[in-house]
């Protein structure tokens, strides 16, 4: 990671509360630029909800976020979230399943298309020129991800794996500068953990993507992360870099003890 003085997201007192209950409770944290930054805690912890925020799904009640050096309002549409350049992977697979796999990773390209109506009406001048565009960045990612074999595959067909590394496909399309991934190991095997770890760590490192992630696997965590925030009942307990979090005391009775006790 190459961290410069300035985050790319800052969020400052964050909260939020669904009904009775204080989901975030003054919640602050950064992403610096060039880092993978891991969001761990319990189930419950309001991992999910933090991310919600930032892509706007969820408005929070009070605080303060900042995006690329401007303030951003609390309440916005999450397709203007991605306008401004935040992708995000979802818990639960979000993909087109009746549509094949390089089709799948087109729509991540959709906010970055900008050629006029008539133009693409008569495929001329501005709109040839972006679809060629287009399909060479999709051809690109297909490579870098090593599914060209299951490139006209429909997305619904695939195993489980294959899937959550097309929807990665989907959101990189996008080239965005803050990469938000929820959970992108979960239900997967060893062997899928290892692909998908790998093509993390290659999206950071070689082609400089920032990201943020949830993920419960610990061992992945401490391996591929940067820094680390844990969250417990809403609030932020700790932060640091992986061999801090490893010593922290408060982690360990609220994440690490409660995994090594058997799990969640």
């Amino acid at each position: 990671m190459s961290q410069k003085t300035e985050p790319i997201l800052q969020m400052e007192a964050i909260e939020i509360s669904f009904g009775g209950l204080k989901a975030l409770d003054k919640v602050s944290l950064q992403v610096y630029p060039g880092e993978i930054m891991a969001i761990i805690g319990p189930n419950g912890a309001g991992k999910t909800t933090l991310l919600n925020v930032i892509n706007g799904v969820y408005t929070p009640d009070n605080g303060r976020i900042f995006f690329d050096g401007k303030e951003r309002p609390l309440k916005i549409k999450p397709h203007h979230v991605a306008a401004m350049g935040i992708s995000r992977t979802f818990q639960n697979l979000a993909l087109f399943k009746g549509m094949d796999t390089w089709s799948n990773i087109m729509v991540g390209r959709t906010k970055k298309m900008h050629a006029g109506f008539f133009s693409q009406g008569i495929y001329w001048g501005m709109s040839q020129k972006e679809e060629i565009e287009h399909r060479e960045a999709v051809e690109g990612i297909i490579d870098f991800l090593e599914i060209e074999n299951i490139r006209k595959q429909p997305a619904g067909m695939l195993p489980y794996g294959l899937q959550k590394r097309v929807e990665l496909g989907r959101a990189l399309a996008s080239e965005p500068k803050l990469l938000l991934l929820d959970e992108p190991m979960a239900g997967m095997n060893l062997e899928e953990k290892e692909d998908i770890a790998r093509f993390i760590l290659d999206a950071n490192e070689e082609i400089g993507y920032t990201i943020a992630l949830i993920e419960h696997d610990m061992g992945v965590v401490m391996d591929i992360c940067d820094r680390i925030v844990v969250l417990d009942f809403g609030n932020k307990i700790a932060e640091g870099t992986p061999d801090e979090i490893k010593s922290n005391p408060k982690v360990i009775k609220a994440y690490l003890g409660e995994a090594e006790g058997g799990g969640e």
